[in-house]
């Protein structure tokens, strides 16, 4: 009888945390940044049908890099859990600390077992508040930890090279326009520290804008009015605004990271 092949509990959790890195390391970033009038999130996603940034409820958003599969049994757990929780007590018992919780949980539990594989996934839950310092933006990891953050996160590819930038160059009191240009040029770096050009037919852009009427408030920013807010000089007004639609259904829309 041969001797079973033994692997130190630290050096197995080592090695799935690695292996997760990596997958998501392959996926092109996401960066979300606080502006004046709510939360912007923004993806290099050339896909018009498959999102990487999608609605969760009335003012929650979702977004994530990482394995499309993975992160879509995520996001639409997220949706379920949220209309459910709704419905049985109160819409503004829906929060994103609740939600970042959920996810936490099932992230966690997938990364500890033995008996899967570990997500390829990284996550960003965001929900805007009546004013900038109600907002709230969580960063979950693939082994199910909760990152608070504050101004601008960024998530796979070379995150941290962007999330570096981004520190340096975020302030509060943004507009639209400001913080859309702002990541934009932290997305077109490469890991060599030379740049590249991004048009708004290689973005996905949408926002959680607390100005709103409407008990929802994301709405995707699409065609010319994107067009118009990252051309130099004519997006820095609010009369830039989109006025671009919000989703039909979370619960129905694909999200995906295109190159997986």
């Amino acid at each position: 009888m041969t001797t079973p092949f033994y692997v130190s509990p630290q050096q197995a959790m080592a090695d799935r945390a690695e292996y997760a890195r990596k997958g998501i390391a392959r996926g092109r970033s996401v960066v979300v940044l606080q502006y004046t009038d709510g939360i912007v999130f923004v993806a290099e996603n050339p896909s018009r049908a498959l999102h990487k940034v999608s609605e969760i409820y009335d003012r929650i958003a979702f977004a994530a890099v990482g394995k499309y599969n993975e992160f879509e049994n995520l996001r639409i757990g997220g949706v379920r859990y949220a209309d459910l929780r709704g419905y049985t007590y109160d819409r503004e018992d829906v929060t994103a600390r609740g939600l970042a919780n959920v996810y936490a949980q099932t992230l966690g539990t997938i990364f500890s077992s033995a008996a899967e594989k570990p997500y390829e996934v990284e996550l960003i839950v965001a929900e805007v508040g009546e004013g900038p310092e109600d907002d709230q933006i969580y960063r979950l990891p693939h082994d199910g930890s909760i990152v608070d953050e504050h101004g601008s996160v960024a998530v796979g590819g070379n995150a941290d090279q962007i999330s570096s930038y981004l520190d340096q160059r975020h302030r509060d009191g943004m507009t639209l326009a400001e913080a859309l240009k702002l990541a934009v040029d932290s997305l077109s770096r490469d890991n060599n520290g030379g740049e590249r050009s991004l048009t708004a037919e290689q973005l996905e852009v949408a926002v959680l804008d607390r100005t709103r009427p409407q008990k929802r408030k994301f709405k995707r920013v699409l065609g010319r009015q994107l067009s118009q807010l990252m051309e130099p000089g004519e997006g820095g007004s609010d009369s830039a605004a989109p006025e671009a639609s919000s989703e039909a259904s979370a619960a129905e829309e694909p999200t995906s990271d295109s190159e997986d």
